[in-house]
């Protein structure tokens, strides 16, 4: 019961950050979306898996 506690916490705060950009700067972030769209996918799964690794390397340095 407690691990899905926690991925409800996770969930929501990367609700929060996910918020944060289109709230404070709307035009810079409908700007930012135009050109994720037109960016090829490989360059799109290559920033992903980026992102997964460097999300995993800092659950790993907190824990």
């Amino acid at each position: 019961m407690e691990f899905w506690r926690e991925m409800a916490i996770a969930f929501c705060l990367m609700l929060v950050l996910e918020g944060v950009l289109p709230f404070l700067y709307p035009q810079r972030w409908r700007k930012l979306v135009a050109q994720l769209a037109i960016t090829d996918d490989q360059t799109l799964r290559l920033i992903g898996f980026a992102s997964m690794l460097a999300g995993t390397g800092a659950l790993y340095l907190i824990h």
